[in-house]
């Protein structure tokens, strides 16, 4: 059995990074991509191997004759590789093989561990294509497969139109092994004639899908199951390959980039959202709408107003649509500049941000009314975050409510943004007809409604001058399409969203549960939020070991809060998700049995 390996092209969409490096000497994990490929041909004798070389072909050769002296590599050179695609490397590949053995043809830009490469070799099939499950973050050529496992089309990306669906497709990992009968008889000579008589600037597997499509040829897909693999078209495919293949890194990898998790594979209870809301009929709609509402714009603020207070159910007057709470914190430290600001402590880390010289009251968890009825004497501003991030601690709105009267002088910044979770009502009920004009109200909104891709937030106030403020600061088209139209679609579903914050609070009594029995766990603090803080029987480096070996070990992911409550012990916040995924985090936690 022989190899044939595709690395002519320049890639382009690796810039910069190829510009002056040749793109299978990328590294991942410490290895470039080329040695990875030609170690695992070499450990399963698959030799001889063919290369396809273009752009920066000297470089390339020389590496593997400097890696692999002993591997017998054989060159085909495409001198035209900036005008054409890969059919046309591969053409000129089988115009110089010997095609007396059955071939393994492997794209070079793929990163995969060595039992995806035991799947190929070991199928019983004569003419083989991998592939896998379709899933964020994958492009490129897809499959139908019939119920046996056989290829019934090849869909490349011209063929994939606006509205097609990715559901029941299989991407190709662009690894194949093709019988010595099919190169030479059929493969061969359909490459040779489409690609000198209609384009050589396209793919193989156009030619691929001609021959499955009239039947000429039976190609089975070898399903992966759980094997990793990884394909690197551009830098950030790179990162998502080093994540994945180099399991040392990837707790750091996850917390320096604080989101954007949708193509790793971890299971993460570090941030915090709705996990019931928005329900299937709100994700139809969006869907429906996306391709409308990415060519329009917003509204104008008094609209998102108007439409966020609606969606809420407050009162018009009082609502100040934002894009995400966090869009208002520079506003904070620079409307309350020069003011004497007091803080819990801990808190959420912003607010320690913008007010780093603020006064603390302790939460420990667990407030003291008297220490910040003494606080509060010596300051201008009280935030109080109800409940807490990352304590859990839930005050009562009509203490808070009785605090703000008591000091009509002392403005009170009430952040609200996970109390749909607990029983308390919304401080904002007390604000009507100008009622409590010290009050500031900030909550996030991507919590609660389950959408962190959609910027969200509100701000309340019953004082004129306060909100003459916000809209100065709010900048026009202030909200996308996108979050206008979800505003609009989930006033019809409202009771769904309610039942949501009810079954996220069964699920939250759940998740204590099954934490309380779980090793390594010596308290569970009561929380009326949608996650709960956690004191392990470790100190904060044995809290910092045990969550980057949850990470590496079992993919999942908990927010290590030991810094922030400043008392040596090791502490996590852990987010409420569903029951199933619960369990989950309950097995890796007795698996790492608790001696971190």
């Amino acid at each position: 059995m022989q190899a044939l390996i595709l690395a002519a092209g320049v890639g382009r969409r690796m810039q910069p990074l190829t510009q002056h490096l040749h793109k299978t000497l990328l590294t991942v994990a410490g290895q470039t991509v080329i040695d990875r490929i030609l170690d695992g041909l070499a450990d399963r004798g698959v030799t001889p191997v063919t290369i396809v070389t273009g752009y920066r072909a000297d470089e390339l050769t020389t590496h593997v004759a400097r890696h692999h002296p002993h591997l017998d590599v054989r060159y085909v050179h495409n001198a035209d590789y900036e005008t054409t695609n890969n059919i046309h490397s591969m053409a000129l590949a089988f115009e110089h093989m010997e095609l007396d053995e059955d071939v393994v043809l492997i794209e070079s830009d793929l990163v995969y561990e060595p039992r995806v490469l035991d799947r190929l070799l070991a199928s019983g099939h004569p003419d083989v294509a991998l592939v896998d499950r379709y899933r964020a973050g994958m492009d490129g050529t897809v499959v139908s497969l019939s119920p046996s496992g056989r290829i019934t089309a090849v869909i490349t990306p011209a063929l994939q139109p606006d509205n097609f669906s990715f559901t029941d497709k299989y991407k190709t990992l662009n690894i194949y092994r093709f019988s010595a009968a099919l190169c030479r008889d059929k493969l061969c000579k359909l490459l040779t004639y489409y690609t000198s008589t209609f384009d050589r600037n396209c793919y193989y597997e156009l030619v691929l899908g001609m021959l499955i499509y009239v039947q000429q040829v039976d190609v089975h897909a070898e399903v992966l199951d759980g094997e990793v693999w990884a394909e690197i078209d551009d830098p950030n495919d790179l990162r998502i390959a080093e994540y994945t293949f180099n399991p040392a890194t990837r707790y750091d990898t996850l917390t320096a980039g604080w989101g954007g998790y949708w193509t790793s594979d971890v299971l993460d209870f570090a941030f915090i959202r709705n996990e019931y809301f928005p329900p299937p009929a709100v994700l139809s709609e969006l869907r429906l709408n996306l391709p409308d509402l990415l060519h329009s714009y917003g509204s104008r603020q008094s609209i998102l107003d108007q439409k966020l207070a609606w969606a809420l159910q407050w009162p018009a007057g009082l609502v100040h649509a934002v894009a995400g709470a966090s869009q208002c914190y520079p506003w904070l430290r620079a409307w309350y500049a020069g003011r004497r600001v007091l803080l819990p402590a801990p808190t959420f880390g912003e607010y320690p941000r913008v007010f780093p010289g603020a006064r603390t009251y302790l939460d420990a968890p667990g407030i003291d009314w008297t220490e910040v009825e003494r606080e509060a004497e010596e300051a201008d501003v009280v935030v109080f975050v109800n409940p807490n991030n990352p304590t859990g601690t839930l005050l009562a709105t009509e203490r808070i409510r009785r605090f703000a009267e008591d000091h009509p002088a002392t403005t009170v910044v009430v952040d609200e943004s996970f109390l749909d979770f607990s029983d308390e009502p919304s401080i904002v009920g007390h604000l009507a007809d100008g009622a409590l004009p010290n009050v500031l109200v900030v909550k996030s909104l991507s919590k609660v409604l389950g959408v962190p891709g959609i910027r969200l937030g509100v701000l309340a106030t019953s004082d004129p001058t306060t909100a003459a403020r916000i809209a100065e600061e709010t900048p026009i088209w202030d909200l996308s399409s996108v979050a206008e139209n979800f505003l609009e679609i989930i006033l019809k579903h409202r009771p769904a969203l309610e039942q949501s914050f009810r079954q996220t609070a069964a699920d939250r009594e759940q998740l204590t549960r099954l934490l309380k029995d779980s090793p390594g766990v010596d308290a569970v603090v009561p929380s009326g939020g949608d996650f709960v803080l956690v004191r392990l029987t470790g100190d904060a480096v044995a809290a910092d070991t045990a969550a980057r070996r949850l990470v590496e070990r079992r993919g999942v992911l908990v927010k290590d809060v030991s810094h922030k409550m400043g008392d040596g012990r090791g502490w996590w916040r852990i987010a409420v998700r569903t029951p199933r995924d619960q369990d989950r985090l309950a097995m890796a936690l007795h698996d790492l049995g608790g001696a971190w």
